[in-house]
């Protein structure tokens, strides 16, 4: 025992002295830094919500928003508004240019708000701008802001252009406030020149950052639903369609649909538009097949079927996007029609119209008629009764003849009169005798 206690004591200041050192050299928590760039929608929630269950998992210092956004999807900023009120870490959000609509109901969901010069907050009416989603959205802005301890007025005005703020905005206008107004407000805790400084303000510049990046599917649904790619992927998807009309091979059709069902695809992960809109493309694309390869000339399958696609591809857009899509689909449509103009002079049958109209088969030994213009004017003698179609020898050769209309004995001196294809008309030199 005594031994024992010898070496215990010679132990323990060896463990403490490790342990402290140890407990030095750990590494202390990290901030997560999120950003909010770009349109917000179901692909920008996805990520969120595994950011704040990140930083909670890992007890981190701060959740930092990195805000640049002209907004988005409403859905899509509720799920984000949630997920933040879900953190059990401080969320602190830098407005590096500016935070509209969506985005400045996930910016007013921090707990601390920092913007940087030049930058702005606010115009959150929503689309459409009804009695009923105004009322909607207010109240969330200002439940956000009471949430939060900011001025509650000045969230709802962000949204219904109604509340009165003579102070900020003329009345009968949106509110959008400036980095001044919104640190004078109390919108903003203060104004920092970049997200370092930022860091610092609150006081978290030496914390070690884990940047949250997207996923590749998220990637993918957000890349693929910006209206450059829409607008490349409606291009190709109606002039494939166009070309299975010229070729009817099936490889056109089959770009044409893989291009659509990426655009439609992209568009429901991202949050954009949901199984009925898909339900009505795929509707309006068997119409359209069905007229080009069941019953090509009908009319009706083909035309509602455009129709339903292209109600279908506005409304993949979302309502929000809405003049987007009408200028998407517009320029997909001129860029189509430019494209299918230069193809139609590489293949200028259509298959299609062919399929309307009978078209003769010849086959390989399929012979045409000689051509017998020569004969026009030349004489011989009827070689039987022509009555009036029979056989004449004109010069040296038997041919099938015919008169105008008279009969002409076997024997009798004959002209050619006329020559119609492989049809000889003939007359008599001299009118027979029958007395």
């Amino acid at each position: 025992m005594k031994r024992l206690r010898a070496l215990l004591r010679l132990v323990a200041p060896l463990a403490l002295v490790f342990g402290f050192t140890g407990l030095a050299n750990a590494a202390p928590p990290p901030v997560v830094v999120v950003p909010i760039h770009g349109t917000v929608d179901d692909g920008m929630a996805h990520l969120v919500e595994r950011a704040v269950q990140q930083a909670n998992d890992e007890h981190a210092q701060a959740i930092v928003l990195d805000v640049n956004s002209p907004g988005g999807l409403v859905e899509a900023a509720f799920r984000i508004r949630d997920a933040l009120f879900a953190a059990k870490v401080p969320v602190i959000a830098y407005v590096s240019e500016r935070a509209y609509s969506a985005a400045a109901l996930i910016t007013l969901s921090a707990n601390r708000i920092v913007m940087a010069p030049g930058s702005s907050i606010g115009a959150a009416e929503p689309i459409p701008a009804t009695v009923k989603t105004i009322s909607a959205l207010r109240a969330e802005f200002e439940s956000t802001a009471l949430r939060n301890h900011r001025n509650v007025a000045i969230a709802g005005a962000m949204v219904d252009r109604h509340v009165d703020l003579p102070a900020y905005k003329a009345t009968g206008t949106i509110l959008t406030l400036n980095t001044r107004e919104a640190l004078s407000s109390g919108v903003a805790d203060a104004i920092a020149p970049s997200l370092d400084a930022a860091l610092a303000s609150q006081r978290l510049s030496g914390a070690p950052r884990d940047q949250v990046d997207y996923s590749f599917g998220e990637e993918v649904a957000r890349f693929a639903t910006t209206p450059e790619i829409s607008g490349l992927l409606l291009t190709l998807g109606m002039l494939g369609l166009i070309l299975e009309m010229q070729t009817l091979h099936g490889v056109a059709g089959t770009v044409g649909v893989a291009a659509l069902a990426l655009f439609f695809g992209t568009h429901v992960y991202a949050g954009f538009s949901n199984g009925l809109v898909v339900a009505l493309a795929i509707v309006g694309l068997l119409g359209i097949l069905w007229e080009l390869h069941v019953v090509p000339g009908h009319g009706a399958p083909g035309i509602l079927g455009a129709i339903a696609l292209l109600a279908a591809v506005l409304l993949a857009f979302g309502v929000p996007f809405f003049f987007i899509a009408i200028e998407t689909v517009s320029t997909a449509i001129i860029v189509t029609v430019a494209l299918f103009a230069l193809v139609t002079r590489a293949y200028p049958e259509n298959a299609w119209m062919k399929r309307l109209a009978f078209v003769g088969v010849q086959g390989a030994d399929y012979v045409a008629s000689a051509d017998l213009t020569a004969l026009r004017g030349a004489v011989g003698t009827a070689s039987s009764f022509l009555r009036p179609a029979g056989i004449a020898t004109i010069d040296g050769q038997r041919v099938d003849v015919l008169t105008e209309g008279e009969f002409i004995q076997a024997g009798t001196p004959i002209r050619v009169t006329r020559v119609e294809g492989a049809r000889v008309f003939v007359e008599p030199v001299t009118l027979p005798d029958y007395t």
